[in-house]
């Protein structure tokens, strides 16, 4: 039976409701795998299994080595792999659902991306090991937000929100404002994220250079944040997507300045010791899994943005090409 384009304003199919359902449920592995790939990283754990794609010599993924699961720095690694595994299946398979029942060639083509992003991601994290390499470590964390951020698009592509088009254009001469202002927002957010990674991933304690632009970059994030907050709480509240992610912005941009001053704190209190306090590895790992959920609403933000910015342009944009 031939798949019929799905129109604006039509009612979303009950296949596309279970496929936007199986895409949430990528991004929530994708975000917990993150926060385990945190984890690793907070308690230097990251050669605990010192092979690949083998580990232990063992192709066996569910058993390596005996009781493997009560050592926590293997635990961490491994189980960072099985999380990977997940995480890779789950985008193969979205993608074949993606390619057989999709109307849009170009989510067709998104859903492709996806799986050569987190095949590259799987393949920089093990000769992340193999090398010894603490660049690729860096390379390996800052493309995780990508894959993230690409999972979170085809959410959104997928949602009640994208596909009923009944949005109600503001009555505003600025519709491009929000846009603008969301894609500088996001772009000052990866910034930031390339620069927490520089610090992490060494493990070799704060970088004087490095924390100070960090510092200074949360700034101009928070900045950013509050004048996005401020242009659409004032003539944006109607798109649905748009608003609730900018307040959600706002309140995770909030909760991270106050973890990123725990985990500078901690880390100085801790330097010299030769393993992280629990405190540390908390503080680490939580500061790093609300900068992939800014990421996430960062997104959501800019692509709702956009379309806003097009809706004046035509009376019936084709969200279905």
């Amino acid at each position: 039976m031939m798949n019929l384009p799905h129109m604006p304003g039509d009612p979303p199919r009950p296949e596309m409701r279970w496929r936007y359902r199986f895409t949430v449920l990528t991004g929530l592995a994708t975000i917990l795998l993150m926060a385990w790939g945190a984890f690793v990283t907070s308690i230097n754990a990251g050669l605990a299994v010192p092979d690949w794609p083998s580990s232990f010599n063992s192709y066996d993924p569910f058993n390596p080595w005996p009781e493997w699961w009560k050592l926590t720095p293997v635990l961490a690694e491994h189980g960072h792999r099985l999380l990977g595994m997940l995480t890779g299946t789950l985008t193969l398979i979205l993608a074949v659902w993606t390619w057989i029942a999709e109307p849009r060639g170009w989510l067709k083509k998104l859903a492709i991306a996806a799986v050569a992003l987190v095949s590259l991601q799987g393949v920089l994290g093990g000769l992340r090991v193999v090398w010894l390499s603490l660049d690729l470590a860096v390379v390996h964390a800052c493309m995780a937000q990508l894959f993230l951020g690409l999972i979170v698009a085809m959410a959104l592509f997928t949602s009640n929100a994208w596909l009923e088009g009944n949005i109600e254009i503001p009555d505003s001469k600025n519709a491009s404002a929000p846009w603008r202002i969301s894609l500088v927002t996001l772009g000052l957010l990866y910034v930031q994220i390339i620069l927490g990674a520089l610090l992490r991933h060494p493990g070799t304690g704060i970088d004087p250079v490095l924390a100070g632009l960090h510092i200074f970059g949360a700034v101009f994030v928070t900045i950013a944040i509050a004048y996005l907050f401020r242009c659409v709480s004032k003539e944006f509240r109607t798109p649905r997507v748009l608003y609730p992610a900018v307040r959600f912005l706002v309140f995770l941009v909030a909760v991270q300045i106050l973890l990123g001053f725990t985990a500078y704190i901690v880390t100085l209190d801790d330097v010299g010791m030769l393993e992280p306090s629990n405190l540390q590895v908390v503080a680490n790992t939580s500061h790093m899994v609300i900068g992939a959920l800014l990421m996430a609403a960062s997104v959501l933000a800019v692509l709702s943005a956009f379309r806003l910015k097009r809706l004046p342009e035509t009376s019936a944009p084709d969200y279905a090409k």
